[in-house]
């Protein structure tokens, strides 16, 4: 629990409901279901099935992206009383620009430019051009509970004091992918969501966006607070829950404890409740184990605005501020009928009473639980937070082309690339058969980091938690899945290839591997993917006997990859990842820190990240060689910005291109670091990459410099 008061400053909301806060109350008062036909896309020749679709209207922004114009809005509501640029912002999403990839695709248009916003954290990168953001962005993709996931990691930021204004949310949009995706695994309504109903038959796909500003800096009295949050995994299954709601259970108990309130402080809880069978019944059990027989008012909205996936934890925190402000709990719309076994009475109609406390649960595939506590709460003394003891390195591993980490050591040491894909036979060396049966590229790649970065640990040590970064997630699962939707005309889509399409899936199968079972997240931003995930790991991890598992990993895919990534389009195909295992504090040893990141470049931000870092003399006196991460599509960006830096720093010592060894997939920075820290371990840069003779490090450490749009530092050094 903190003391430092996080308060909600704005809010924008856009769903089926309507657009804007005051639509959305009255949308809830009136108890009223948003739910219609599709129209975004076609679909085959039978009647379509019931989604939650957001009437767009003539919007300005129209050549971006569907989740980017919902995103775009709903941020514009939450900063119009308030628009100075916000110091960070952090998104959950899951669909990016994919409606427009899948039409690209589906007529073979082969024009990388046509593919610009298809990432994931080009939607944060949009939001940031337009509110000028140059602080952190986090682009968070936990599958249906990005939103909250997001939201959780910005009241970290803020209570760490690396920011006072973060705007956080999520948003998606519908698309072929997961309207067809949920189809093919029988778990959509054809009647329209009905959670808790003892007729429901699944969810309704839908879209939209929810955006809160939240601040350290306390806004009129009464303002409504973020007080808690609680992150998990179930460690259990792919798509299916825990089935006795184990991580639902935690996230609750972890949001309350975090809030510093016991469940019988609760006024109303926010379900995330889909509609679907098994979903619906492991909430109920985890309700009930934590609240007993008779629980606070509740209910789920989403038979009103449907599964809007990353977006619906961010909806359902605007819906758990409007409770508290305006004392509403709103009905479960689309309930006729309580199912008996849940052991719930959810509110069949909305509900006028006093709330000042709600918990607001997302849960999505994987078994990623997150949970929120919205409420007035009470004025707490302020104050910086101290020290933490820095992140230490009990394990790596990485894997590129030349092979496993004493191969791409060796690799590197003699100064050749260690680009290429490496055999799926060599890869996948010691991973259990079955564990790896059904797992395409990405999956593989990061089990096989994650297995070697803890094979020296006992069972009673294993991580408990999970931080990956990827650029572009699981490309080969993506392009499958869309092929085969295309080939038998919407008939037949792989439900296999969309559950593995999810960002989070490798994640997910890692937790699985390792029974880890605390927060569970993956970062996608594109060339900066592992400095997200890193930050992440930073602000998750506390207990020294609590590890968390740190990785980047990007697949090569010979279609998407060069359409999606212009760097991979100025080099060969390359793929593959590195792996940390982080404690906090604990025995000494090297360590990684991330000094700075930011969504910037130019000489003005190269000299903010040399004051961030202490100025040219500590930069000197701190590091014994630099790794540059330069971009081949942003090479003369980059390029200009290092030679800047090492200018103005005198920095006389190596200063390598990683990239032209390792290749120029997204999570390259990520086996950069395991390099580093063998440079550390060993106490010198080898002879090849270093243009001639063994450098010694002298005890200094190695700097990771990340160059292009988003420029970052990170330090790895002996304690």
């Amino acid at each position: 629990m903190s003391e430092i008061p996080i308060y909600i400053a704005g809010m924008g909301v856009v769903s089926a409901l309507g657009c804007g806060v005051a639509e959305t109350l009255q949308a809830l008062r009136d108890g009223r279901c948003g739910l219609g036909p599709l129209g975004v896309f076609a679909t085959a020749a039978e009647a379509g099935l019931p989604v939650g679709q957001v009437a767009m209207g003539d919007d300005p922004d129209a050549a971006l992206p569907r989740t980017h114009r919902l995103a775009g809005l709903a941020a514009d509501q939450a900063l119009s009383a308030d628009p100075r640029p916000v110091d960070a912002i952090v998104l959950g999403t899951t669909t990016g620009g994919i409606l427009v990839t899948e039409a690209l695709l589906e007529k073979g248009a082969a024009d990388p430019d046509a593919y610009r916003y298809h990432g994931l954290g080009t939607v944060a990168e949009t939001l940031a051009r337009r509110w000028g953001c140059r602080g952190p962005l986090i682009t968070i993709s936990t599958a249906c509970s990005s939103g909250a996931a997001a939201i959780a990691l910005a009241l970290a930021l803020l209570r760490r004091g690396m920011a006072r204004r973060v705007l956080a949310g999520g948003a998606d949009s519908l698309c072929r992918l997961t309207y067809f995706g949920f189809k093919s695994l029988q778990l959509v309504d054809s009647r329209g969501a009905r959670p808790l109903d003892q007729s429901r038959r699944g969810m309704s796909v839908a879209e939209g966006a929810g955006m809160l500003l939240l601040t350290r800096e306390a806004p009129a009295a009464g303002a409504v607070r973020l007080l808690g949050a609680g992150l998990s995994c179930d460690a259990h299954h792919a798509t299916a829950p825990h089935p006795e709601g184990q991580g639902a259970l935690a996230a609750m108990q972890a949001a309350l404890a975090d809030a510093g309130l016991a469940a019988a402080d609760i006024d109303y809880i926010s379900l995330h409740g889909t509609g679907t069978l098994d979903n619906d019944l492991a909430e109920a059990r985890a309700v009930v184990s934590l609240f007993g027989e008779r629980p606070p008012p509740l209910s789920s909205i989403k038979g009103a605005t449907g599964h809007s996936l990353a977006a619906s934890g961010a909806i359902e925190a605007v819906a758990a501020a409007l409770a508290v402000t305006h004392g509403l709990a709103p009905a479960n719309t689309g309930l006729v009928q309580v199912d008996p076994q849940l052991g719930l009475n959810p509110l069949t109609a909305p509900l006028q009473t006093p709330v000042a406390a709600v918990l607001s649960n997302s849960f999505g595939f994987g078994g990623n639980n997150a949970a929120l506590v919205v409420g007035f709460g009470s004025a707490r003394a302020t104050g910086a937070p101290g020290p933490r003891p820095p992140l230490t390195i009990a394990g790596s591993a990485c894997v590129t082309g030349a092979g496993h980490t004493q191969a791409t050591w060796d690799a590197f040491s003699n100064g050749q690339d260690c680009m290429g894909c490496l055999a799926d036979a060599t890869l996948c060396q010691g991973l259990p058969p079955r564990t790896i049966r059904r797992l395409k590229r990405l999956p593989k790649l990061a089990l096989a980091l994650a297995d070697q970065a803890c094979q020296a640990l006992p069972a009673q040590g294993m991580p408990a938690a999970v931080s990956l970064g990827t650029a572009w997630g699981a490309l080969s699962e993506t392009h499958d899945f869309l092929q085969r939707l295309f080939e038998t005309r919407q008939q037949f889509p792989s439900p296999t290839d969309f559950v593995g399409s999810v960002h989070n899936a490798p994640a997910g199968q890692i937790a699985m591997h390792l029974g880890a079972r605390g927060a569970n997240l993956t970062t996608s931003g594109g060339d900066a993917s592992f400095e997200q995930a890193l930050l992440a790991a930073d602000l998750l991890a506390a207990d020294p006997d609590r590890p968390i598992l740190l990785l980047g990993v990007d697949e090569a895919h010979p279609l998407l990859s060069p359409l999606l990534d212009g760097s991979v389009r100025l080099s060969p195909l390359a793929d593959g990842g590195g792996a940390l295992l982080l404690r906090r504090g604990g025995p000494s040893g090297p360590n990684i820190s991330l000094m700075a990141y930011g969504f910037d470049s130019g000489p003005r931000a190269v000299h903010h990240l040399i004051e961030r870092l202490g100025g040219s003399q500590a930069v000197r006196r701190a590091y014994g060689a630099i790794l540059a991460g330069i971009p081949a599509a942003h090479g003369e960006t980059a390029c200009r910005d290092l030679a800047t830096f090492t200018a103005a720093c005198g920095f006389d010592g190596p200063v390598i291109d990683y990239r032209r060894y390792i290749g120029q997939f997204g999570a390259a920075p990520a086996v950069a670091a395991v390099l580093a820290l063998r440079m550390v371990q060993v106490g010198s840069v080898p002879a090849g990459p270093a243009g001639g003779g063994q450098c010694p490090l002298n005890g200094k450490g190695v700097l990771l410099l990340g160059l292009g749009p988003h420029l970052s530092a990170v330090r790895i050094a002996q304690s």
